[in-house]
């Protein structure tokens, strides 16, 4: 795929971030739902299986609690908030690196 050739993986990897930032997102809107299980995405198993033209589906990983919650539910803010953060620093990292190259063909382009 040409977008393969010219972007490497943070094309793939940049649409898993947001799809994992969705994720996290979710767990922590769902801090107080009784029985809410929290979901995470194993990013490198998802990036492979995204490589191989495959689901990430079978990234997606319920986290398992420190600390278990009288309710059911397993979402614990400090860990869903790291999670969010680093997940955005990474999305942002492959948004600049994108974006740069972007930057540097449209100048190929224009003969710069």
């Amino acid at each position: 795929m040409a977008s393969e050739k010219l972007f490497g993986i943070h094309a793939s990897a940049l649409q898993l971030r947001s799809q994992r930032m969705m994720m996290l997102a979710s767990n922590i809107a769902n801090a107080a739902t009784p029985n809410y299980k929290a979901r995470d995405l194993d990013f490198s198993k998802a990036l492979d299986l995204a490589q191989q033209g495959g689901s990430m589906e079978g990234a997606v990983r319920y986290r398992v609690p420190v600390q278990a919650s009288l309710d059911g539910n397993t979402v614990e803010m400090a860990t869903e908030q790291t999670a969010f953060a680093e997940n955005a620093l990474a999305y942002r990292s492959s948004l600049s690196f994108l974006s740069g190259r972007v930057n540097t063909l449209t100048r190929a382009l224009k003969g710069e």
